[in-house]
């Protein structure tokens, strides 16, 4: 057997060791680990419009630091947005035992996180899956949904019809069936599984959801980033239920902070998970309110956590 002692796992063995369906468990089971620790993760703006991310985490066994940067010019260069890497240590020795393909673990992570809130949350799991944006993290999500949730239909949108068709031609790959969209907003009505995983540079989704819809907003993750209208955010805080995945939100959800919402007021996924009593206050009120579910996936330390977890474990 491998010893995890000083690996460099390339993308495609970082990928093979954090199954979708697996890494939501574990991603379940660090929110109701009490030796997790998650500082504030530092944002450090780069000129040019970039940001440099520092994410550091543990917990009774494995630390990890996480450096990434976010480049959304790079969609324009044929480079990747978000790169990286992520350093994992034994916490008994201090060792340095992983160097992990960043952007990878930010991908799988990011989708089983949706996966886990849409398993806990969702109305519906039947689908069809709505994806608006068809760049990595649509493609993980994709992915996600129908490894974790059995999904076996998906449209999808992007403002470049070449990538949607290339995540369509993924799906069929699959097994999946999947057709192109050109109006995301208009597909709402059909689809009661949404996913938003655009570059949140402007708003993209102006429509209501389906009653019956989960949604997981995950382009926006800075205060500045946007993806729904405010208005579509101030209807679903009066109609519907918002979840955010961790306390983090509160300073970073951009929809939902361009949209004036009262953030330390919403449940975060670890309430869902541990019934907390602000979970249940907002979960009996649910059926009176008779609305989606919209669930805002900003990005957290303690997630890479869980992918380290999950590596330590597999090697």
């Amino acid at each position: 057997m491998p010893t995890l002692t000083h690996r460099h796992l390339s993308p495609q063995d970082t990928a093979a060791a954090l199954p979708y369906a697996l890494l939501a468990r574990e991603i379940e089971a660090l929110l109701q680990d009490p030796s997790v620790q998650v500082p504030p993760r530092i944002v450090q703006a780069l000129q040019g419009g970039a940001s440099l991310f520092v994410m550091p985490a543990a917990d009774a066994r494995v630390a990890i630091t996480k450096l990434s940067t976010f480049t959304p010019g790079n969609a324009q260069r044929g480079l990747p947005t978000i790169q990286g890497d992520i350093v994992v240590f034994d916490v008994r020795t201090g060792q340095r035992i992983a160097l992990v393909d960043g952007p990878t673990v930010t991908a799988r992570r990011t989708a089983a996180v949706s996966l886990l809130a849409a398993q806990k949350l969702a109305p519906r799991t039947d689908g069809p899956l709505l994806i608006v944006g068809a760049g990595v993290q649509g493609r993980a999500h994709l992915e996600a949904f129908h490894e974790g949730q059995g999904v076996q239909e998906v449209w999808v949108a992007s403002r470049q019809a070449a990538t949607a068709d290339a995540l369509v031609r993924h799906a069929h790959g699959l097994g999946i069936k999947a057709r192109r969209v050109d109006e995301p907003n208009a597909a709402l009505a059909d689809c009661p599984l949404v996913v938003t995983t655009t570059p949140a540079q402007q708003v993209v989704m102006t429509a209501l959801p389906r009653t019956d819809a989960f949604i997981s907003a995950v382009g926006a993750f800075t205060p500045r980033m946007v993806e729904w209208s405010a208005q579509v955010c101030q209807q679903l805080a009066q109609s519907g239920t918002l979840v955010v995945d961790t306390r983090d939100a509160d300073h970073e959800a951009g929809d939902l902070l361009q949209a004036g919402i009262a953030l330390p007021t919403v449940p975060s996924l670890g309430d869902v998970v541990g019934q907390t009593a602000a979970w249940q206050a907002v979960d009996q009120g649910r059926t009176q309110r008779a609305g989606p579910v919209f669930f805002k996936n900003c990005g957290w330390g303690g997630w890479d956590l869980a992918a380290a977890r999950c590596l330590a474990t597999a090697l």
